[in-house]
């Protein structure tokens, strides 16, 4: 068997959830996330949260900058690779970059996808043409109807976005979006005084919270 066609896989995770790896064969990249060597305990949530990711994937097939999904059996998820630097890492100070996310953003929501991770820098790629993907949809909501929580938790993708914005090109941010960026909504106001500090103490410190599903290392936004 020649080389192009030989099955590499180089692991990019390994925790208490599984393991994430990065399959390349016949000149093609993916994603495997194997949730059958999670621990025992741990194993029911990692396979909710796969669940979640794949669902998300499903509805949001054929939107460019997403990664699509290639299986899911109900233990290990694959999924398509995207070539491209996590945000903490590109740094992106183009406008440009900021207003094709929104435009992505925008997509992914009138598919009625809530990203609900977009605070991790590492969630967003900046890909080698400098187009904006996103990557991470464990945690991610696709209820049967856009009502008010839809809307809430929309506008936090969007708020979350424009954070990433004022830290990287504040100069750029518009009087409109300066309003958004005062405005959290009541439970990310909430999240912030009471149960974020455990989250990073647990994340950080207990699970030394790192994550390479990307071309480059992935840490925990801080």
């Amino acid at each position: 068997m020649s080389d192009s066609h030989k099955r590499r896989e180089t692991q990019l995770k390994s925790d208490l959830f599984g393991r994430i790896t990065r399959v390349e064969q016949n000149g093609k990249k993916w994603i495997r996330r194997d949730t059958t060597v999670a621990r025992a305990w741990a194993r029911p949530v990692a396979r909710w949260l796969a669940r979640r990711e794949a669902r998300a994937l499903l509805h949001a097939d054929g939107i460019a900058g997403l990664p699509a999904l290639l299986g899911w059996d109900g233990a290990t998820l694959e999924r398509g690779w995207i070539e491209g630097q996590p945000m903490q890492q590109a740094k992106p100070l183009d406008p440009g970059y900021y207003r094709q996310a929104l435009t992505l953003l925008r997509r992914l929501h009138r598919a009625g996808i809530a990203h609900n991770d977009l605070a991790k820098e590492a969630n967003w790629l900046v890909t080698p043409d400098g187009a904006p993907a996103l990557v991470d949809f464990q945690l991610a909501w696709c209820p049967a109807k856009r009502g008010a929580i839809f809307r809430m938790l929309a506008r936090e993708d969007l708020r979350h976005l424009l954070k990433h914005k004022r830290n990287y090109i504040p100069e750029k941010l518009s009087r409109r979006q300066k309003a958004v960026l005062s405005t959290p909504a009541w439970p990310a106001r909430f999240w912030a005084a009471t149960g974020k500090r455990l989250y990073l103490f647990v994340t950080r410190k207990i699970l030394r919270g790192q994550d390479r599903e990307g071309a480059n290392d992935r840490q925990f936004d801080k």
